[in-house]
């Protein structure tokens, strides 16, 4: 099985605004491409990537002084609303290709269908002092679900990351707590913060406690992380991260994660190194998520149920959001034995 459910009935970060000049994109979202461009305008458009005539990607062709997107097999033209003309019969008429929602936030393109709310784009304020660090996107080379349950539990931390969290000598001394609620899961880690010298650049030192809390949420997948570190004495140090994380799936067997990374200062005497201890912040976070992206091809091949697994404490929300994922994102409201059913297709599409 080589597709996915359509999932654009949520908005999903497709492509950085600054990456969409006068050339078309193709991106993918649930093994379905699409093909983003500027109108005449300038105004960011999305269509499905195939031509109605003869099927060609839209994305190889170009965009005209007239701000119409061409086929670069037959020359023919379309608008922002996926309205067709062609030059060779212009009186033929059902030319049109589909068109989709394209909406400018935080720095990034979001996609979604055109009867899909303002109201579902998730949002990414800049509150409680918040200051936005910047955003970056990275290629996971495994499917949706895999993804999901790495980012769902910090067990893994001593033996894939190199920074945060604690290392392997500590592992016996992790608090944990989890939730699994009715529409997502929250879960607290804190450990011994593990040595470090990029951890200075935070203000954080050797002996601290590390403390990760994050919620799921799946309308669409993504996670909030907000890191904080506490001295031996109790005190708050400096800085607070905070990392966005949208799970997009490319493909079955393919995700691509977009993160936005977000820094708050909790000492007013530090607040003038916001900005630049913001950019550190990031670089940190990309850092993270690279040492993930670089270990999960191992596991790629995990399959979706998790039934045979040796569970543990730190798997609580992985079951659960399972469920989750099949209710909110699929938008299956029980595991129904239809086989064109969305949790059907995606058990099918990754084996």
């Amino acid at each position: 099985m080589e597709r996915l459910p359509d999932v654009l009935g949520h908005f999903h970060p497709v492509l950085p605004v600054q990456s969409l000049g006068r050339k078309p994109v193709k991106v993918e979202v649930a093994g379905r491409g699409y093909v983003l461009f500027r109108d005449a305008r300038g105004r960011p458009a999305a269509l499905a990537d195939q031509c109605p005539h003869r099927f060609a990607p839209l994305s190889k062709g170009r965009v005209g002084a007239d701000g119409r997107l061409q086929c670069p097999y037959h020359g023919w033209r379309f608008d922002s609303e996926g309205r067709g003309f062609n030059p060779s019969q212009p009186d033929l008429r059902h030319c049109d290709v589909r068109s989709f929602q394209v909406v400018e936030h935080r720095d990034y393109l979001w996609l979604a269908h055109r009867e899909t709310p303002l109201s579902a784009l998730p949002e990414l304020p800049l509150s409680d002092g918040y200051v936005f660090g910047g955003s970056f996107s990275t290629l996971f080379e495994a499917p949706l679900h895999v993804a999901i349950d790495n980012f769902s539990e910090d067990e893994h931390t001593p033996y894939v990351h190199t920074r945060l969290g604690w290392d392997d000598p500590h592992a016996h001394q992790v608090d944990f707590e989890a939730r699994n609620l009715e529409d997502r899961t929250e879960v607290v880690y804190q450990a011994p913060q593990r040595p470090a010298a990029l951890m200075m650049l935070l203000g954080v030192y050797n002996g601290d406690a590390f403390r990760n809390e994050w919620t799921f949420r799946f309308d669409p997948v993504h996670a909030q992380y907000t890191v904080s570190w506490v001295s031996p004495q109790g005190e708050t140090r400096p800085f607070v991260t905070r990392a966005n994380i949208f799970f997009v799936p490319e493909t079955p067997t393919r995700t691509r994660l977009h993160v936005f990374s977000f820094l708050r200062c909790v000492h007013p005497m530090m607040k003038p190194l916001l900005p630049l201890a913001a950019k550190a912040a990031r670089l940190l976070t990309a850092w993270e998520v690279r040492d993930d992206a670089r270990f999960i091809p191992v596991v790629a091949g995990t399959p979706y149920s998790h039934k045979g697994m040796r569970l543990d404490r730190y798997d609580k929300p992985l079951v659960h959001q399972r469920r989750l994922l099949e209710r909110i994102y699929f938008g299956q409201l029980s595991a129904a034995k239809d086989e064109d059913s969305p949790v059907e297709l995606v058990r099918e599409a990754v084996g």
